[in-house]
């Protein structure tokens, strides 16, 4: 076999780190707003369904799909933190 060298990474042409770590900002956003996505539909079915209240259920559901829809085009966070707030408010309250 060959002898191999050590890699050189900082000087191996091709590499893009900023690209990588940008892309990888991204990929945990997404995740992290998928997640409060879920639970926010969560809350909102168990408001529905144990509450017996699917007025605010559902609106949970929807607004909670259009603060996850603006939180991914805007890249920021707060719309999906609020609902989620939003969501346990009204399960202690309904």
């Amino acid at each position: 076999m060959a002898a191999h060298g050590s890699p050189e990474y900082s000087t191996a042409p091709g590499n893009d780190y900023p690209a990588h770590e940008a892309t990888y900002e991204n990929f945990t956003s997404l995740i992290l707003i998928g997640i409060l996505f879920v639970i926010t539909i969560c809350l909102g079915l168990t408001v529905g369904g144990v509450k017996d209240n699917w007025l605010i259920g559902g609106g949970l559901i929807f607004f909670g799909s259009i603060a996850a829809a603006v939180s991914l085009l805007m890249k920021a966070k707060p719309p999906s933190y609020i609902m989620l707030v939003l969501g346990f408010l009204a399960l202690a309250f309904a």
